[in-house]
């Protein structure tokens, strides 16, 4: 029997373009033997036939839709249709380079104690060019180290765009939080402290910078809906590091 990637990309208007080129960009990877993906298409607050048919011929692809609720409601929503023991995490406006997602279904085969995996990711400019930041060294990212740099800093060492996880670790983690943004910040954070986690070091997301996305959203930084979020993500993850605090 084939196990299954479950891909869950969230979707709105703005980013209706670029999904062409994440569709590509998906069917493009190889996968080991004995796998397959699936992506699971979330429209929120629009159709189904938004997304164009191209896209929605191919058996893989699986196209909902939902009241507006936001990338968090999008994302669970997604997740809920899945059937694979992996959860990837691919914006519509990212793209997956080559070895992806081969190189996290091998991560989580040869480490059975990580829960999730990220990788490094380029931002790809309106340009066209790609642009690095600085990363954590590639292995083991042990339980808490991520949170604890993130508590006191508000920075992420980690790019969340780029999760793999299995699938009952985030079952645990109760799916993505209903923030207006963050809240691939907030499953990371909630992963963190619920297990150990992978950095790989290759290049696994090409991140597409864009006046449309949430993150350019002026209240993304600042001001009393930020706040509000931080605050919902600490009191979250908070509980959860209690309960899963080794003994």
């Amino acid at each position: 029997m084939t196990r299954i990637v479950s891909i869950v990309t969230p979707v709105h208007d703005t980013a209706l373009p670029f999904l062409p080129e994440a569709f590509a960009s998906l069917r493009a990877q190889e996968l080991p033997d004995g796998w397959g993906w699936e992506w699971l298409v979330q429209v929120d607050g629009g159709k189904e036939t938004e997304v164009s048919a191209s896209i929605r011929e191919d058996a893989r692809v699986k196209v909902s839709n939902n009241r507006r609720g936001g990338p968090g409601v999008a994302r669970t929503m997604a997740w809920g249709r899945s059937r694979g023991e992996l959860v990837k995490v691919l914006d519509a406006d990212d793209i997956l380079p080559a070895g992806t997602l081969a190189r996290d279904i091998e991560v989580m085969e040869a480490h059975p104690s990580v829960g999730w995996t990220v990788c490094q990711a380029l931002d790809l400019m309106p340009d066209g060019s790609l642009q690095s930041y600085p990363n954590p060294d590639p292995g083991l990212l042990a339980r808490g180290e991520v949170y604890a740099y993130w508590t006191t800093t508000h920075r992420l060492q980690v790019h969340p765009a780029t999760l793999c996880i299995r699938e009952r670790l985030l079952a645990e983690a109760g799916g993505w939080m209903a923030l207006p943004a963050s809240e691939d910040t907030a499953l990371l954070m909630a992963l963190d402290v619920m297990a150990d986690g992978w950095f790989i070091g290759e290049t696994g997301l090409h991140y597409r910078k864009h006046p449309g996305q949430t993150t350019a959203h002026p209240d993304h930084r600042g001001g009393a809906e930020w706040e509000a979020r931080m605050g919902a993500i600490r009191k979250h993850v908070d509980a959860l590091a209690l309960r899963y605090r080794p003994t």
